[in-house]
């Protein structure tokens, strides 16, 4: 193989190493060059039905949230609906930080297979998409962070407030209009070889579906009422979605603007305390993209990291093992760096 192809590689397989996932071995077949990542490389052009499934994923949670409060009137609200929101918003926001973000993308920790299932069905509950699109469409923003090719930057969109303000509805949301996929094949194989993800990705339609029916049901159980069972619909399944929705959501788009910078990076992530609390401790952003591995987002003692928390947590019962976190002379060295 020539040298310029051998380095192409090389450089391919280094930054996968920094975000941790495989480049095939395969990938540059019959000593052919790796080449270059382009547009069509990274994305795959969406059906009608795919473009119409993220258009209701992000417009019905509004509506659920709208209908709930022209119910607050006539059935009001409670301490059933309250408790329902708030215990699928941190089953589901669990699933999220906890499993599509620090196991399954970038492997921080191991786990048992019962537990795989269980933060995978949690994460898909939050309906943002199946396991591999999420995977992938994550690894795809580390490796091109705030590049030309970074799936929902919020720069690049010109300079001036009214750029700003297209970028941040960019990052935000507006990246998932068009409705374009991941290529799994590149930015998630070793998942895409995984028979449990597999099935749990094919499987993402009924976890959204079951997202919705248990808090319905438990609704209507613990208050005996069609109503209690409508309010479980609303505040524990569609509002619910849209509030961790916009929480992570807001990881690509705030996270990018707004917040403080202790370690170097090639990229503008930012530590936000706010989104910090609120997202589970994803809101150390800046920490995060400097040790991507790491199972610790919240590297400072006051930086409240509520995933590391429950990874922490589990591994005292064995649940999980093999936890990464960057060693202090590591976390020292590259604040000097900055």
């Amino acid at each position: 193989m020539a040298g310029d192809e051998v380095t192409e590689i090389s450089r391919e397989r280094e930054r996968s190493r920094l975000t941790n996932f495989p480049i095939p071995a395969g990938s540059a077949k019959g000593g052919g060059k790796l080449p270059i990542a382009t547009h069509a490389d990274l994305v795959l052009d969406p059906t009608r039905a795919v473009r119409i499934a993220t258009l209701i994923t992000i417009v019905l949670p509004l509506i659920g949230l709208i209908a709930g409060m022209i119910l607050l009137w006539p059935i009001g609200f409670g301490w059933t609906a309250l408790g329902l929101l708030l215990a699928f918003y941190v089953f589901t926001g669990l699933g999220i930080t906890v499993g599509f973000h620090r196991y399954f993308t970038h492997k921080s920790f191991e786990t048992s297979r019962v537990m795989k299932w269980i933060l995978g069905i949690a994460g898909s509950m939050a309906c943002e998409g199946s396991i591999l699109y999420w995977v992938a469409t994550h690894r795809c923003h580390h490796q091109h962070s705030d590049s030309e090719h970074d799936p929902h930057s919020p720069h690049h969109h010109g300079k001036g407030v009214w750029a700003m303000i297209k970028g941040a509805w960019h990052a935000h949301v507006g990246w998932m209009l068009p409705g374009e996929q991941p290529n799994v094949h590149r930015y998630a194989p070793d998942l895409a070889r995984d028979r449990n993800v597999l099935w749990m990705s094919r499987l993402f339609p009924l976890w959204v579906l079951l997202g919705l029916a248990i808090p319905t049901v438990l609704g209507g159980v613990i208050t005996l009422s069609w109503s209690g069972a409508l309010l479980g619909l609303i505040w524990g399944g569609l509002v619910r979605v849209l509030l961790v929705h916009h929480i992570t959501w807001s990881i690509n788009s705030v996270c990018h603007i707004w917040g403080s910078r202790p370690f170097a990076s090639h990229d503008h992530s930012r530590n936000n305390l706010i989104f910090g609390i609120f997202a589970f401790g994803e809101g150390w952003h800046n920490n995060h993209h400097a040790f991507p591995t790491s199972a610790r987002h919240g590297l400072r003692w006051w930086e409240l990291d509520t995933s590391y928390i429950v990874i922490k947590g589990l591994s005292w019962i064995g649940v999980t093992r093999d936890v990464k976190v960057p060693s202090r002379e590591r976390i020292e060295a590259k604040k000097k760096a900055a």
